[in-house]
């Protein structure tokens, strides 16, 4: 890799998310050699990936090169690898583009969908964890309306303006309410001669309410939201395949359709080499004690999606979103300095600032530790959080111009197809 080494402690992260960004700022000061590995350059904020699928923003304004975040600090490296392995009786890093030795490793490479062992659904839906497959979504959207155009089959047109998004969590919810303004506000005007009327957003939960992480205020308030832009949400209602042309679920609910979008839920993204069972828990996150610090190894660490903190209070560890992770990466921060100053560690201590979704235009739902709220103000503090939470000064002003003008216009003007999207269909064999 040719880093050269140093007299320094060599700590090796893994990840340029919330959580590794966090902590190699916390370091940045520290008498110790940074090393970050990422098989992306850029750090991506996951929260907006919705808004680049649906047209509402372009990637760049969503990403921030990993160089520049970290460019002034002089105890600082970065390498674009894929980790392939981890030897940690050998402290050890297998990549893509070679070896590494490390002191301390901190493993925050996050977390990836989980499809729960379901080969038909993996195969033939879409995912909306990075920014290529937001944008292969983008581009399946529109061509999908672009293909109904020409087709003169009634059956063939409908299935391919009838999007099935399975999950309502956040993520599910907020890109269902973005698809119904786009058919309430946008399709019309660009496919006069389509019947866009005929559109269906369709959001499929599997229990018996949505964003069941927030209160039963938000929820129930999000589900009038989305019912008044004309989502049909199907509770209770468990997807069991998906063959690129048809949904079957547990009900005698079926779905024709060309899109099934997956955002039923996320797995850490764990590293080859800690495969054993007392180290990996049922939903592929690394066990850590309340030091994020894995119990056989203590120079090796996990911080964000991919930690499970394992203590008796929170038995499955923390919620896989940025706060933790970005809490997370500071408090290893500042225990890697004590750890080096030959002190105690001090255990991780969630601070639980609230959750928030929006649903749509002067809709969403806030529920903070003593205050929950819903409507405008709300939609007004969800922008205002995520905007702060945007690093670069040229991020958070390009997403707040394309947020006015798309407020004033009723308009979504990235809904672009750069590289146009084909699905192949694949059997689950």
């Amino acid at each position: 890799m040719n880093i050269n080494r140093t007299s320094n402690p060599r700590i090796v992260i893994i990840g340029g998310g919330f959580a590794g960004v966090s902590l190699a700022k916390v370091l940045s000061k520290q008498d110790v050699q940074v090393v970050l590995l990422d098989k992306h350059n850029y750090h991506n904020f996951q929260p907006l990936l919705y808004q680049v699928s649906t047209g509402g923003l372009e990637p760049d304004s969503i990403a921030y090169p990993i160089r520049k975040i970290l460019q002034d600090y002089s105890n600082f490296q970065f390498r674009l690898a894929n980790v392939l392995e981890i030897e940690p009786d050998n402290n050890t890093i297998l990549t893509d583009i070679g070896t590494l030795k490390y002191d301390y490793l901190v493993i925050a490479s996050g977390s990836e969908t989980n499809y729960f062992g379901n080969t038909s659904i993996e195969n033939n839906s879409m995912s909306m964890k990075t920014i290529p497959q937001a944008l292969n979504l983008r581009s399946l959207i529109l061509e999908n309306f672009e293909e109904a155009l020409l087709t003169s089959n009634l059956q063939e047109r409908n299935a391919l303006m009838n999007f099935v998004i399975v999950g309502a969590g956040p993520t599910g919810v907020e890109l269902a309410g973005a698809l119904a303004e786009i058919k309430k506000g946008i399709l019309p005007k660009d496919y006069p001669d389509l019947d866009t009327r005929l559109a269906q957003i369709n959001l499929v939960q599997s229990g018996d309410r949505i964003l069941k992480e927030m209160s039963e205020e938000a929820s129930e308030k999000a589900g009038m939201f989305l019912e008044d832009l004309g989502v049909n949400v199907w509770k209770n209602t468990r997807v069991s395949n998906y063959d690129g042309k048809v949904v079957t679920t547990n009900t005698d609910v079926v779905f024709e359709t060309a899109t099934l979008i997956w955002a039923a839920g996320v797995k850490g993204a764990t590293v080859k080499g800690l495969d054993a069972d007392h180290l990996i828990s049922r939903s592929s996150r690394i066990i850590v004690n309340e030091f994020n610090q894995l119990k056989s190894y203590p120079n090796l660490f996990a911080i964000g999606d991919v930690a499970q903190v394992e203590t008796e209070a929170t038995p499955y560890g923390y919620p896989m979103m940025a706060q933790p992770a970005i809490q997370q990466g500071k408090q290893l921060g500042h225990n890697l300095k004590r750890l080096l100053e030959g002190l105690p560690l001090e255990p991780f201590i969630y601070k639980d600032k609230g959750a928030m979704a929006t649903v749509g235009r002067n809709k969403a739902v806030v529920d903070m530790p003593k205050f929950k709220f819903q409507g405008i103000f709300a939609w007004f503090v969800w922008m205002f959080v995520h905007l702060f939470f945007l690093i670069g000064f040229r991020n958070r002003m390009i997403v707040f111009v394309n947020w006015v003008y798309n407020y004033i216009r009723f308009d979504r003007e990235a809904r672009l197809i750069i590289r146009p999207y084909k699905k192949k269909l694949k059997s689950d064999e």
